[in-house]
């Protein structure tokens, strides 16, 4: 796929790794939408787009919301007239704490962001897709911590997701490409709570290790793996995971 010229969705834009990708998309010439719920933060997210001379739109909303899900792509197409790229990179990982002692509401918000927010999104856009025959979706894949089961079942939930919506997609024979974005361990406000806060200490130790030894990936480089395994995307490689360590030429024809 040819970047330039390309319509993206990005969710969770309005920083980290969302605000990476959407700076790479738009360096590479693509129109990005940008979706999330902080506006101000979402709004500093364009401007940085705009100053580096590229077109960005932001869109703010809550990807659990299905009416503001829709809202998210009646504007793309109302602006650009045309979904090429959806990146589902919005996430939630509130709840931090053993099974036994786990808020069931903070566990349900983080598995309702990751798998069902997600699932909102790719419903709204694949018709428009499957319509075209061209598009790709991309997911974003996460660990499975100890303490963090609320999130990891979501993140599980959604590689499945990936995994058999790839082959829904052979059978319909349509060109729509879905992958599972892999970035490693990221220094995000997610990742940050993990490291500072008791519970985070307690059950998921890895993370303040991993950045008192600054053993942490770079949200750029996802952001770059990404547009490298777009630029050979095509259905047979539907359903694929990929990062930053990624040897693309083993997916060249």
């Amino acid at each position: 796929m040819e970047i330039k010229g390309r319509t993206v969705i990005v969710t969770g834009a309005s920083g980290g790794i969302g605000r990476a990708l959407s700076l790479e998309f738009a360096k590479n010439g693509a129109r990005v939408v940008c979706c999330a719920r902080r506006r101000n933060r979402l709004e500093k997210t364009v401007e940085l787009i705009k100053e580096s001379g590229g077109v960005g739109l932001a869109v703010p909303a809550d990807i659990t919301d299905r009416s503001q899900v829709r809202q998210v792509v009646r504007e793309t197409l109302e602006h650009f007239g045309v979904i090429d790229v959806l990146f589902n990179n919005a996430g939630s990982f509130r709840s931090i704490a053993p099974v036994h002692e786990v808020d069931p509401e903070l566990w349900w918000h983080d598995v309702t962001v990751n798998l069902y927010g997600s699932l909102l999104l790719i419903r709204e856009v694949l018709p428009h897709m499957i319509a075209r025959d061209e598009g790709v979706i991309i997911n974003m894949n996460g660990g499975r911590p100890v303490g963090g089961t609320g999130y990891a079942c979501g993140k599980a939930g959604l590689r499945e997701l990936t995994r058999i919506l790839s082959q829904e997609l052979k059978i319909i024979k349509s060109s729509v490409v879905v992958f599972a974005a892999s970035p490693g361990l990221v220094r995000t406000e997610m990742t940050e709570l993990q490291a500072r806060t008791p519970a985070g200490q307690k059950w998921i130790p890895s993370t303040r290790e991993a950045f008192e030894l600054g053993k942490v990936r770079k949200p750029e480089e996802i952001a770059r793996a990404t547009i490298s395994m777009l630029k050979i995307a095509r259905p047979e490689l539907s359903g694929k995971t990929y990062g930053p360590d990624t040897d693309f030429s083993e997916f060249s024809p």
